[in-house]
């Protein structure tokens, strides 16, 4: 089975992280993407995210009942911060017969060079990169197991999102309904 791993904060997720997710599912050959909430992304100050399962708990929200789409905690008990390699390495071992591919934005492809053990990332997995406006997508675009997507693209961001709600305004329509359902009746991110 070929599983697409959607790596994020998701802090909230958002529409579109979901046209993304949705964009690889209904274009690719993967049987499943996986949305993989990440508890700490070694680039980020953890002092700005809400808590792991609430995250989570916002991510299974969005998917609903799409049957190609997975909610993923496999980083809340690897070591922190989490790492890329580390957890396809535990990936493969729990999941021996699935053959696991990255989704990412073009500004990492950039900078995908700096990523813990890159080479053996590109060697044994594919990478379908969306691309970003204003980002050179630099010289591993040419990788055989690089593919380049036209996903369509928002300019839409998660800390919009969460200045939003914390300035009391309205996100319907900027996340999933669900979302915004639970996010109207909690205090998350206020």
């Amino acid at each position: 089975m070929k599983i697409a791993l959607f790596f994020g904060s998701f802090n909230p997720v958002h529409v579109g992280h979901m046209i993304i997710a949705s964009y690889i599912v209904e274009h690719t050959d993967v049987d499943q993407l996986w949305m993989v909430v990440s508890p700490h992304n070694p680039h980020k100050t953890k002092a700005s995210l809400a808590k792991d399962h609430d995250r989570l708990h916002l991510v299974r929200l969005a998917i609903g009942d799409h049957d190609k789409l997975r909610a993923s905690n496999i980083e809340f008990d690897l070591p922190k911060p989490s790492y890329t390699i580390d957890t396809l390495t535990h990936l493969q071992e729990k999941y021996p017969n699935y053959n696991f591919h990255l989704v990412m934005g073009g500004d990492n492809l950039g900078s995908f060079h700096k990523w813990k053990n890159y080479e053996k990332i590109i060697e044994n997995h594919h990478i379908y990169v969306y691309q970003r406006p204003s980002y050179d997508l630099g010289p591993l675009q040419h990788h055989p197991h690089v593919h380049i997507l036209e996903a369509p693209l928002l300019q839409l961001s998660a800390t919009m999102i969460r200045s939003m709600i914390k300035e009391g305004k309205s996100v319907k329509y900027y996340v999933p309904d669900a979302v915004n359902s639970y996010l109207g009746d909690s205090t998350l991110y206020r």
